[in-house]
């Protein structure tokens, strides 16, 4: 039934529970649970886990604390080389500039002497000249959702009162481009069938991030994303990424780091891939709540409500003890949680079956290929096709 044990499982459980757990490597740290948005696709507040409500707004000292000796703890047992930390929400930025200082000080001396990357990922409202100055200090790096030109931003990122939110977010990425270029960390774009995708590529190259992050819209086969009717062969997203591809791989000069065709090509060429819904590569994420509920991949609020659900606390539990439960093994097991019809296809190891949020179905949990599978195996397809054309191209010149 939704939001037991069982939902999580998917099929080769035994399988699961023999291979060793993976250390978390990345902890996403909700210090405000709330926001000064009301983007009506935001995962957290307007999909099927609405516990947000219930959840402080605030992270509490005594729950920072302890999440940062856990942090410390787990990075030390595990012997880890780096630790990311992101400072995460809701929107981190409500939580103050005292809050966010004691937070990085904190996390910091709890994990010496292992390094700390830290992160925020803000919407930018609130990210202003002090603000930059105090992440330049801390050396915290900045990662922004902008999502194109200002009539892309504004279908969905608009506050309480229906403004839309793109001149600020402008300003927000201007300061910071301009003056503080070394934190920029990236630009987040959910994608959204209505926009042009070359229009709104160009739109965020024009602030010249480092690295662009696309994400298809949360959904589930329970609850589909825009444009994802059922029909034979769509592949909307596909062709809208594939739009995007051709631009970027094409252009001349060192490209910005598309995440997702950059991760998609590593494991085209037999590496792996550190990003979700990309390979087969053991999640190793985890998050914590406000109230201090370690939890899994927070976007799996899109399933149903408590799919992140671990039972476990900061107070009481340590990170490793999350490694044990089955739910996160499932998380973490590659290609033995994938479900029949993803054992059998042949960009297996490329696709992994996609994000598991988006294989979620209410009669089965998430044994089930992803709500994009269609667009994947076409996306995938096309950059393979190109490369493998490109390699062959400089083989056959090298001769």
């Amino acid at each position: 039934m939704p939001g037991s044990d069982d939902d999580h499982r998917p099929a080769g459980d035994s399988a699961i529970h023999r291979a060793p757990p993976v250390a978390f490597r990345q902890f996403v740290l909700k210090l405000h649970s709330r926001c000064d948005l009301a983007c009506d696709h935001c995962y957290v507040y307007t999909m099927a886990d609405q516990r947000w409500q219930d959840l402080p707004r605030t992270m509490s000292p005594g729950v920072l604390d302890a999440t940062a000796r856990r942090i410390g703890e787990h990075a030390r047992a595990h012997r880890l080389g780096v630790v990311s930390v992101v400072l995460h929400g809701g929107e981190p930025l409500l939580a103050g500039p005292t809050r966010i200082e004691s937070a990085v000080s904190a996390i910091r001396q709890a994990v010496a002497p292992v390094p700390v990357r830290l992160t925020v990922q803000t919407n930018g409202i609130r990210l202003d000249e002090a603000y930059l100055r105090l992440f330049d200090r801390l050396d915290v790096r900045v990662s922004l959702s902008l999502d194109g030109d200002r009539t892309a931003h504004d279908r969905h990122r608009r506050g309480p009162d229906g403004r839309g939110s793109h001149d600020r977010v402008d300003a927000a990425i201007g300061r910071l481009a301009t003056g503080y270029p070394h934190l920029f960390n990236g630009l987040l774009c959910t994608i959204d069938l209505r926009n042009d995708p070359v229009t709104t590529y160009r739109s965020l190259l024009a602030h010249r991030p480092p690295t662009v992050d696309f994400l298809l819209p949360h959904g589930t086969w329970s609850t589909p994303p825009p444009g994802r009717a059922p029909q034979p062969h769509p592949t909307p997203y596909a062709d809208w990424l594939i739009a995007v591809f051709e631009q970027w791989y094409h252009a001349p000069g060192p490209p910005v780091r598309i995440r997702l065709f950059d991760e998609i090509i590593q494991v085209l060429l037999g590496g792996t891939s550190r990003l979700a819904g990309v390979g087969t590569s053991p999640g190793a994420v985890a998050v914590v709540q406000t109230d201090g509920a370690i939890e899994m991949d927070d976007t799996l609020a899109a399933a149903h409500a408590g799919a992140a659900h671990t039972g476990l606390h900061v107070l009481r539990d340590r990170f490793d003890d999350a490694l044990d439960l089955p739910v996160v093994r499932a998380q973490q097991a590659g290609l033995t949680a994938l479900c029949a019809t993803c054992q059998v296809c042949d960009l297996r190891q490329v696709c992994g079956g996609g994000l598991r949020t988006h294989r979620y179905r209410a009669d089965n949990g998430f044994d089930n290929p992803s709500v994009y599978c269609p667009d994947l195996y076409a996306l995938i397809s096309h950059i393979g096709r190109t490369v493998r054309r490109d390699l062959t191209l400089l083989s056959g010149a090298a001769r």
